[in-house]
Order: structure tokens, then C-alpha cells, then sequence
């Protein structure tokens, strides 16, 4: 059985850090690129960062210099580190594996004072 499941979703002040993490099985990880997605309240469903499998990364204008994306294969997780967080970063944040249609239930992630 499939399973993306994301972690550490929170509230944080604007300038704060949340670090998201998605433990990922039931297939085989380590071949495909993962991607992080977010949807805002009204807004469509956008790309945030994806890593392959050789650990090459591609980042969204709006987060780069400040998310982070990295993967351990070893333990089948792929991490979103979110720093400088901004009120517009607010959104669920989903974990993908595009490839076979994959994705988790979401993290809810609140940048508010």
C-alpha cells in the first residue's frame, strides 16, 4: 500500500523557519522525483520545489534562497526546510510523487502574527 505522509506543518510568526517532512512507502522511493506542491485558500495548486534522484533540485521563483528540499533515500523521506517564512507562504502543503499520481493528505502551514 501506498503511503505519502507529511509532517510539521504549524503556525509560525512571519521571519520564522518550519521544516516539513513526508515518509513515503510502497514503492520504490529512491528512483523518482519527489516534489513538494502548496494551494492556497481560492488559489490553484502550485509547484513549490522538486528533487530527482540524483538530488538535483528545481525551486518556484517565489521560494528560492529560502525553502530548502532534500531527500534520504535510506529512510525513504523527502524534507521541505522553510526559512524566512512570509504570510503568503500560508497554505496545505502536499508531498508528490507525480510520476505514479501519488500525493499525501497535506500539512497545513499558517505564517501569521
Amino acid at each position: 500500500q501506498v503511503q505519502l505522509v507529511e509532517s510539521g506543518g504549524g503556525l509560525v510568526q512571519p521571519g520564522g523557519s518550519l521544516r516539513l517532512s513526508c515518509a513515503a512507502s510502497g514503492f520504490t522511493f529512491s528512483m523518482y522525483t519527489m516534489y513538494w506542491y502548496r494551494q492556497a485558500p481560492g488559489k490553484e495548486r502550485e509547484l513549490v520545489a522538486n528533487i530527482n534522484s540524483a538530488g538535483t533540485t528545481i525551486y518556484a521563483d517565489s521560494v528560492k534562497g529560502r525553502f530548502t528540499i532534500s531527500r534520504d533515500n535510506a529512510k525513504n523521506t523527502v524534507s521541505l526546510q522553510m526559512n524566512s517564512l512570509k504570510p503568503e507562504d500560508t497554505a496545505v502543503y502536499y508531498c508528490s510523487c507525480l510520476r505514479k499520481n501519488y500525493w499525501g493528505q497535506g500539512t497545513q502551514v499558517t505564517v501569521s502574527s
